[in-house]
């Protein structure tokens, strides 16, 4: 009695024990979900830069062959290499064009097991289309061109920008970038249902692309365009550009499987995407484009221009002199009155320099001045001086203000056609950020970040409350910013690879609310846990690093020797880290990622760095005999070389000869401003040539010094693996540029 322990007490002293154990717990707890998020983040960061770098790479790359056209006379081989990618001014009747498209004498044969197609198009053709593509069947080159060609008269009756207006039966569907893969739109098809009058859809650009079924979404849209003309919307994005398809794989895909007519289908997309209207405003209060916006962009401005005229939007539109009135499909076109003058008074670039100043001195800056690194033979001088004095070239009565230096901006500034081509380059390239006002876009290398400031003022001025975008991947395929005032909505889910991010789309009924649906295509992402998809993921983001990672090897062992004085080949680890972030420019968290880029054994807490090159080291064909330094260049800028290597083959055979094997090497080394000599680059070819018949196969070449043994999402269409943020910015450092 008295001298017991109560039952108060025991109960305290559990309770006690069960609070720590949960605090313990849920210590644990929250410091698994601070790793998780952290491993997501860092293997998000290592997708996304590897990704701009090959889009600003590949707008470097556009601009320096531009600067071989303007400036290289007609005869010259490197501009004969070229020329063809250059002509998408040709100014034809579209009547001549229709005949150059026509259809009417391929035949179908019997034994074709995929869908006919009659026009005008039904329903039951357009949902037919959908089923067929689900069981992977193709559709005839045939009914191709005929749909590509009725697609092409319907978009040329249509306004630069859409209206679409709602009501309380009939809301929006509005989906984002599908980057060729169609079981994304399947997909959306199955939760939402087939587009029709009831069922209104709006697809944002980027169709094509990293996807192996981009030419099938393509057929589905058009379909459905056709047989909903006003139910069924398309915006024009930066993918929507044959230039940009040279790199990211959509011409390779055409050409592949429409071998015989491949050609034509991709010359009359070309025509398509530059008819694509490049906005849509919904019940007057809502605003769809594909990338952004900057602080010049005026909708009634864009509204009145000649979209088609704008092929690529990585170029501006060349003036065209009155002689220039008709000319014949067949025609080449690579004279040019104009290019004597553009010595004087070159094209803005899309290329920046490590400072940059305003808005306008940005888009208006001249184009880099590769002269140094290009040998002109004395006869091409000699013609481009001729040039100069024609009657025809307009720098002969040039006033003084046309007459301004390379580095002015007056000129470049009071040309409405450049004003035209920047509205339209901000609207495709654009990306938003969380600060105010508006600066060049130094990650892609093309349009602006712009930031709230710009979003208020753009949607007061126009009488809007909403902008939905696209063009950026998000991992919960959306996002809102700018005080809920911008959305971004991405629709290709598992973009980079299994479980990297879910896609989205919206509906938009009358109040204008946005309401998200979320997906993700991929069975599997299904079945993973949390943890096991964060760590599928980063496996495959941490080895597409390595491999960049081995192709800076000269690089990287500079930047350690410089730690390492003595010679050991030793490193610390802190050491590591920071040579490894000066070469890479990544910003990523080197000293936790060591113990997984770096599985050799530590000696003493050091890192013998050469036995980390050899850790890395991908297995290839027997490459002893070629020289190393050529070696690493083909490894560092694939992409950049095989983009070449499909400009020149201007057949589109998939072979190019030997001879021009050596000019694609001489164009990249002149790009990359770098000596590579006849005798490396022949020991290359015969290595390649196994069967001595004169010619290269591309995508042999390209395979056969492929760093992965197994192509990972994120290379998709040929795609995104370039050079770090060293590589874009050595020709900047030029004191010639």
């Amino acid at each position: 009695m008295g001298c017991g322990v109560t039952k108060s007490d025991q109960f305290h002293k559990h309770t006690g024990k069960a609070i720590r154990a949960a605090v313990l717990i849920q210590r644990w707890y929250r410091q698994y979900v601070a790793r998780t998020e952290m491993r997501r983040r860092y293997t998000w960061h290592i997708f996304q830069s590897i990704e701009y770098s090959g889009e600003q790479a590949q707008i470097k790359l556009y601009n320096f062959l531009g600067y071989l056209m303007d400036n290289f006379t007609p005869a010259s081989t490197e501009r004969n290499l070229i020329s063809h990618i250059f002509r998408e001014n040709e100014v034809c009747l579209d009547a001549e064009w229709e005949r150059y498209f026509c259809y009417k004498n391929i035949e179908v044969p019997e034994i074709y097991s995929g869908p006919h197609l009659t026009f005008p198009l039904t329903v039951d053709q357009a949902v037919g289309l959908v089923e067929a593509f689900r069981n992977k069947k193709q559709l005839h080159s045939r009914y191709v061109l005929q749909l590509l060609l009725e697609t092409w008269k319907r978009f040329r009756l249509l306004p630069n920008i859409n209206r679409i207006a709602t009501c309380q039966s009939k809301e929006v569907c509005i989906c984002g970038d599908l980057h060729g893969q169609l079981e994304d739109l399947l997909l959306i098809f199955y939760k939402n249902g087939m587009p029709s009058s009831e069922n209104p859809y709006l697809f944002n650009g980027d169709f094509v692309d990293r996807g192996k079924d981009s030419i099938e979404i393509l057929i589905i849209l058009f379909a459905f365009l056709l047989v909903y003309p006003g139910d069924v919307f398309l915006n024009r994005g930066n993918h929507e550009d044959h230039i940009v398809n040279l790199r990211y794989g959509f011409t390779k895909e055409v050409l592949t499987k429409y071998k015989m007519y491949g050609k034509r289908i991709l010359k009359l997309l070309q025509k398509i995407f530059s008819w694509l209207p490049l906005a849509t405003v919904i019940d007057q209060k809502v605003v769809v484009l594909h990338g952004g916006i900057s602080d010049s962009t005026d909708l009634n401005l864009l509204a009145r221009v000649d979209r088609h005229n704008y092929v690529s939007a990585l170029r501006p539109p060349k003036r065209k002199t009155t002689s220039n009135s008709i000319r014949s499909v067949d025609s080449d076109l690579e004279e040019d009155f104009w290019a004597s003058n553009r010595l004087i008074q070159r094209r803005s670039s899309l290329t920046y320099p490590k400072t940059f100043g305003s808005r306008d001195s940005f888009h208006n800056r001249s184009l880099q001045d590769f002269s140094d690194r290009i040998k002109v033979d004395p006869a091409d001088e000699l013609e481009m001086c001729r040039r100069k004095t024609t009657p025809f070239s307009p720098g002969v009565n040039r006033s003084k203000k046309e007459s301004t230096p390379p580095g002015s901006t007056d000129s470049v500034s009071s040309d409405p056609t450049k004003d035209e081509w920047r509205q339209i380059l901000d609207l495709l390239w654009s990306d938003p950020m969380t600060t105010d006002g508006c600066v060049p876009n130094e990650v892609r290398g093309g349009g602006c970040y712009w930031g709230p400031d710009v979003t208020e003022e753009f949607l007061n001025r126009h009488n809007l409350q909403l902008l939905i975008r696209s063009h950026e991947c998000k991992q919960e395929g959306y996002e809102f910013c700018h005080n809920r005032k911008v959305l971004t909505l991405f629709s290709a889910s598992n973009y980079y690879d299994v479980g990297s991010n879910r896609g989205a789309y919206v509906k938009l009924g009358p109040d204008l609310v946005p309401y998200v649906v979320q997906y993700q295509a991929s069975s599997m992402t299904r079945e993973l846990t949390v943890r096991q998809s964060v760590g599928r993921t980063e496996r495959s983001a941490l080895k597409v690093l390595r491999e960049q990672l081995f192709s800076h090897k000269s690089d990287l062992v500079c930047a350690f020797k410089q730690y390492d004085t003595e010679n050991t080949g030793l490193v610390s680890v802190n050491d590591w880290a920071s040579a490894v972030e000066s070469v890479m420019f990544l910003g990523l968290p080197w000293r936790m990622l060591r113990s997984q880029l770096v599985t050799c054994k530590l000696n003493d807490g050091m890192i013998d760095y050469n036995e980390w090159f050899n850790e890395l080291a991908i297995k290839g064909p027997n490459t002893d005999h070629i020289d190393q330094s050529l070696l690493e260049t083909l490894y560092r800028h694939r992409a950049t070389l095989e983009t070449i290597f499909r400009i020149v083959d201007t057949d589109n055979s998939g072979f190019i000869t030997i001879e021009d094997f050596r000019q694609t090497w001489k164009l990249l080394s002149v790009y990359l401003k770098m000596e590579i000599t006849d005798e490396a680059i022949s020991d290359l070819a015969v290595t390649i040539d196994s069967n001595h018949d004169g010619s290269i196969d591309i995508d042999e070449f390209m395979e056969a010094f492929r760093l992965t043994d197994k192509k990972s999402r994120l290379e998709r269409g040929r795609s995104m693996f370039m050079g770090t943020a060293t590589d874009l910015t050595k020709l900047e450092g030029d004191p010639n540029i």
